[in-house]
């Protein structure tokens, strides 16, 4: 059993990452701010797994509150989930994605030294591979980032890996995700974006049960069978299930870049079309222009994983939408009170 500290633990992935580590025998101690996640969600996680979760409402930029967290919890292996995730969103905003993204990270590594801690898992992302040169993407392929969200997860990876040239006994391991969608098969934790969602799957959810009256596809013109943009999209109950195995392999001093995804892509138009069959619903659509940053094709080699983690991808785009539709469904407002 090991003690982990999880910020963004009520998150998305952070969730359902705690649901896997805790039915596995770990302690998880949640670190949140709820700046995009909700409470509500940590009750859920408790339900599903029927254990206690300690957690803290705090933020990643306050180290003292950080190492307070850390001495208080004992814990001895940190997720670090904490971070804005949006593309649109970075190009508009992109000081307050590298202060929180980048200077966040940098606080907790300060806490995490000053507190004797050295194992880390870190939530990265596929879009530090920018625009891809060859596909499936490996892990050695070059790296850049095509906006400020990806660029702030490079400069947090290189961080690390001078942090693990500089002190060898390190352990981390950097996950690079591909496109988590879906949710916990119970219906009692998925995603639950504030506002206007920022990723396909929410938004064509809330299409599906009304709370928005179209989707937006943006771009029809890529180079692509049907023009829209292809991504890997990943079961987020598989991902989770990759966090705990790299969990159950860290310790070993090493430093360590792993893609996570299914090594297929799908197009916006082939998500719209699963998702009308496991919803049987219509989602009305329109198309805009390209959004700033975005690509036309991103799918993962997953081979690496397996050879390391153990771990593979094992539901489909079939399973994404109905366990979606499931948790939309239950849930028509998300975490809020209808």
């Amino acid at each position: 059993m090991k003690r982990i500290l999880v910020t963004g633990g009520a998150g998305y992935i952070g969730s359902h990452t705690c649901v896997e580590l805790m039915n596995a025998g770990h302690e998880v101690f949640i670190y949140d701010n709820f700046s995009n996640s909700s409470p509500i969600a940590i009750e859920r996680v408790e339900k599903i797994t029927g254990k206690a979760i300690r957690f803290i409402q705090g933020d990643i930029l306050d180290q003292y509150l950080l190492e307070n967290t850390i001495k208080a919890s004992n814990c001895d292996t940190v997720i670090h989930f904490a971070g804005l995730k949006s593309v649109g969103e970075s190009v508009k905003q992109p000081i307050n994605y590298y202060e929180n993204n980048v200077v966040g990270t940098l606080t907790l590594l300060k806490a995490m030294t000053n507190c004797n801690i050295n194992k880390l898992v870190f939530s990265s992302s596929a879009t530090v591979y920018g625009n891809p040169k060859f596909l499936p993407l490996t892990e050695d392929h070059p790296l850049s980032a095509t906006n400020p969200y990806g660029n702030s997860k490079l400069i947090i990876e290189d961080i690390l890996r001078d942090i693990h040239i500089s002190s060898p006994d390190w352990s981390i391991t950097i996950l690079r995700y591909f496109n988590p969608v879906g949710a916990h098969s119970s219906g009692l934790i998925g995603e639950d974006p504030r506002g206007i969602p920022n990723n396909l799957m929410p938004y064509v959810a809330q299409v599906a049960i009304g709370r928005l009256a179209e989707l937006t596809v943006f771009g029809n013109d890529y180079d692509t069978a049907d023009g829209t943009g292809v991504r890997d999209y990943i079961h987020v109950s598989d991902l989770a299930k990759g966090h705990l195995k790299a969990i159950e392999q860290i310790g070993m001093p090493q430093c360590s870049e792993i893609n996570l995804g299914t090594g297929v892509g799908y197009s916006v138009i082939d998500v719209i079309n699963a998702f009308k069959r496991a919803s049987n619903r219509d989602i009305p659509f329109r198309f805009a222009e390209r959004r700033n940053g975005d690509i036309a094709t991103c799918f993962a080699d997953p081979k690496l994983a397996k050879e390391i983690l153990g771990w593979e991808a094992e539901l489909g785009i079939k399973e994404m939408c109905n366990d979606h539709w499931a948790w939309q469904h239950k849930n028509p407002e998300g975490y809020g009170v209808v």
